[in-house]
């Protein structure tokens, strides 16, 4: 209860006051609904914070509405000073409140029905996140991403590319923009995966010299690797904190509740006080840091842009309607314009220009891409779907928080600190990359449940079939089978 009060102050009372009290505050009807947004986020994110079970899943999303779609848009609201130079009225800056709430309601609503159906087994998400590390899928794994960076890397600039800036890194390769990303993601996930599947291994004592000798073998390499083409100084600080993540909680010492309060509490005040500054990298003239008030950096820096982009995402509905065919896009990325030349943009790229900017590297949250499609009964799915199947993914993990060899273990995780990216948005921007980020992990897992077979030892143990090491004498000649 005690914690549960300190943290209720912090995120509810401290903060928004801090926020508050640096600036005449201008009232008006969006300034007090949003106040009902700040509690609700505040409160949530209190919830994870204090939890005696780990909600990865549910931390993420909370931790992003509250900063991004809570403390900014305050500041905001308050100052009446914004980021970018397109401005809306009072009533498109009150719709973009309203909807932030709807949204933010539907998710409890779904994370609550989810939970009141915990006892009964998921029929996707539960073998889906039962699969067990394959060792042999994840040697290979392992070896395509190591041949990958000796044929991608030169591509892109070389070894030393990586440690300039992500501007220099992005100039270096002469190929299209679209081709660019898809080195450079080919390059970072499979990367990160064989790395996190060398970890997870198990280490015995006996078995199978080979599996062991090329883990130790291949694991300095990936270590390598990771630092070089997943650094924070040429990738984005998104993806670079999910690797970092992804891998500190994957370990068994951060399944704990104690462990994860204190180490979600550090990184909630990193998120607030560094993140800001963590862009250093990006541009090769770098300018000087200089440190303000945390209400100038809510209302200057682009980084908050989410509340802004969702008021001009309004007005666009205003003028234009809506426009349920642009939720194909992301579904069917992979389709080419020239096989689809009305093939639906980024919206945040639509919103750019519709605001008459000449960059379009901006955000478009998911609360307006969602309403842009069919308006509030689109958010409200949307967001009902993404709470349930958050609150599944974080009871699975939790019932499987000793087995760390399950893919729950690891890609929930990855999804929980990915799903900051997808939140901010465009859909289509990073559907891609979260496809692959998805996708790879099966690759180096199989299912729990092994096929029966026609000659039944009873003298196994029952879970020997499904662990992810490789057995006694069995050795290489087991996965071959398997994989056969």
């Amino acid at each position: 209860m005690a914690a549960v009060c300190a943290w209720a102050a912090a995120l509810v009372g401290l903060l928004p006051w801090l926020v508050l009290q640096t600036s005449d505050a201008h009232l008006s009807a969006a300034l007090v609904v949003h106040c009902v947004v700040v509690a609700h986020t505040g409160g949530a994110l209190t919830w994870v914070l204090t939890d005696t079970s780990v909600r990865l899943v549910a931390f993420g999303f909370w931790l992003f509405a509250y900063v991004w779609l809570g403390l900014a848009p305050l500041a905001m609201l308050a100052t009446d000073t914004y980021p970018l130079e397109y401005r809306t009225d009072q009533a498109g800056a009150f719709t973009a409140t309203v909807l932030i709430e709807v949204g933010l309601l539907a998710h409890s609503a779904g994370a609550v029905l989810a939970a009141r159906r915990a006892q009964k087994r998921s029929v996707v998400l539960e073998p889906l996140l039962s699969r067990r590390l394959a060792p042999l899928r994840v040697l290979v794994l392992s070896g395509l991403a190591l041949v990958l960076a000796v044929v991608l890397v030169p591509l892109l600039g070389g070894w030393g590319a990586f440690f300039t800036s992500r501007e220099a890194l992005w100039r270096l390769d002469a190929a299209t923009g679209s081709e660019r990303t898809l080195r450079i993601w080919l390059l970072s996930v499979p990367a990160f995966w064989a790395l996190l599947g060398l970890i997870h291994l198990p280490c015995r004592t006996t078995g199978d010299r080979w599996l062991r000798r090329a883990r130790w073998m291949l694991l300095p390499l990936l270590i390598g690797l990771n630092v070089v083409v997943n650094n924070p100084i040429s990738r984005p600080r998104f993806w670079a904190g999910t690797v970092l993540l992804a891998l500190l909680f994957s370990w068994s010492r951060f399944n704990r509740p104690r462990a994860f309060r204190m180490t979600a509490a550090a990184l909630t005040a990193v998120v607030l006080l560094v993140f800001p500054y963590s862009d250093y990298f990006r541009y090769s003239q770098r300018e000087a840091v200089r440190v303000v008030s945390l209400t100038e950096q809510l209302t200057s820096n682009m980084d908050y842009d989410s509340f802004q982009q969702m008021q001009t995402g309004v007005d666009y509905v205003k003028e234009n309607g809506f426009s349920p065919s642009d939720a194909l896009g992301p579904a069917v990325f992979m389709v080419p314009r020239s096989v689809w030349p009305e093939k639906p943009q980024a919206v945040g790229i639509t919103l750019a220009q519709h605001a008459g900017y000449d960059f379009w590297n901006l955000s478009a949250p998911l609360w307006i891409e969602s309403y842009m499609w069919a308006g509030f009964p689109s958010v409200i799915a949307v967001f009902c779907l993404l709470g349930a199947a958050g609150r599944r993914m974080d009871d699975i993990r939790e019932r499987r928080r000793d087995s760390r060899t399950t893919l729950a273990i690891l890609l929930v995780p990855a999804f929980a600190f990915y799903q900051m990216i997808f939140l901010r948005g465009s859909l289509l921007a990073i559907v891609g990359p979260m496809l692959l980020l998805l996708v790879v992990p099966l690759f180096i897992t199989r299912p729990t449940a092994a096929r029966p077979s026609r000659l039944p030892s009873p003298a196994l143990p029952p879970d020997t079939a499904g662990h992810a090491s490789i057995p006694g004498t069995g050795g290489i000649r087991d996965q071959l089978h398997q994989l056969r």
